[in-house]
């Protein structure tokens, strides 16, 4: 079994939103969104080569994966800015369901990560941008 098979079977027996897999090395996270990725990325956890499963992928999930260097990404769900980023950065990417836009928890609009990362392709200005956001959102 290859480590994206792994994961991906992961993902799906388990509840997760997250799964990570390298050879024995497997991580996993509940939280949604993009909140795993950045934890991750902020604990400094090495990240590269390794194949990632996640239910749903938007433009700024597929950056923080840019971002940690991960080789090969699967989703549930992935918006068609996602898998732009990914293609245009060369990182194997497949998917359940592709779709326009990620809406937001609510479902009346589009998802606020989404948004912010729209017009940036830069990752370490988009983990900055998300953070900014995400403070936002947790001040109302």
């Amino acid at each position: 079994m290859t480590n994206l098979e792994r994961a991906i079977e992961v993902l799906k027996s388990g509840g997760y939103t997250c799964v990570l897999c390298k050879d024995e090395q497997i991580y996993t996270a509940t939280k949604r969104g993009v909140a795993p990725m950045l934890e991750f990325i902020d604990s400094r956890t090495d990240l590269r080569g390794f194949s990632a499963a996640d239910k749903v992928i938007g433009k700024a999930a597929a950056m923080l994966f840019c971002h940690a260097e991960v080789a090969e990404v699967y989703a549930d769900v992935i918006s068609k800015a996602a898998a732009n980023f990914l293609s245009d950065k060369g990182i194997p990417f497949s998917y359940g369901t592709l779709t326009e836009k990620i809406i937001n928890r609510k479902g009346d609009g589009i998802c606020p990560m989404e948004q912010i990362t729209a017009d940036i392709n830069d990752t370490d200005e988009a983990i900055a941008a998300i953070k900014r956001r995400l403070e936002e959102l947790r001040k109302g």
